[in-house]
């Protein structure tokens, strides 16, 4: 079955479009691509007020939010994009180390898949200051199931 999906966009400058909840929730629809290849992003994003923390800083909680949305996107970008693949992608684990604080208003998310096991996915996520140097590391497995039959199978 296909599931509506708004958030698409032929834009390539952009990774998505308004209408995805944790996209919009992150302001995803303002992220620039940078970079995008078969299994590589790289994104200029950058950070909404509401998910920082008192001092300003992108507070810890809501950085698996940007991770496994971009893992998804980076694990998608290596199916053919002229068919309609039917395998959904089912997060299984995300591991976040926290070097430095994210404190934008802009940074750079660079995510690249590592390893392709049967139906798993393992996709390296970084996150970098303008200048570089490395804020947060991530890696994130995610397992490809079928898709349920209509949305209400959860």
């Amino acid at each position: 079955m296909n599931f509506p999906r708004p958030w698409l966009t032929k834009d390539p400058n952009r990774l998505i479009g308004h209408g995805h909840p944790a996209g919009d929730f992150l302001e995803a629809y303002e992220w620039t691509v940078l970079e995008r290849r078969p299994g590589f992003l790289r994104l200029d994003a950058h950070l909404p007020d509401r998910v920082k923390n008192p001092r300003g800083q992108l507070f810890g909680g809501f950085t698996p939010a940007y991770v496994d949305l971009v893992a998804l996107f980076t694990v998608i970008s290596t199916r053919d994009p002229n068919t309609n693949e039917a395998a959904w992608l089912a997060t299984t684990n995300i591991r976040v180390d926290y070097f430095e604080p994210v404190i934008g208003p802009r940074f750079v998310i660079e995510s690249a898949l590592a390893k392709s096991r049967g139906r798993f996915r393992f996709v390296e996520t970084r996150f970098l200051d303008e200048g570089g140097e490395l804020l947060v590391f991530s890696l994130t497995s995610l397992r490809e199931v079928a898709p349920a039959r209509d949305l209400g199978d959860g």
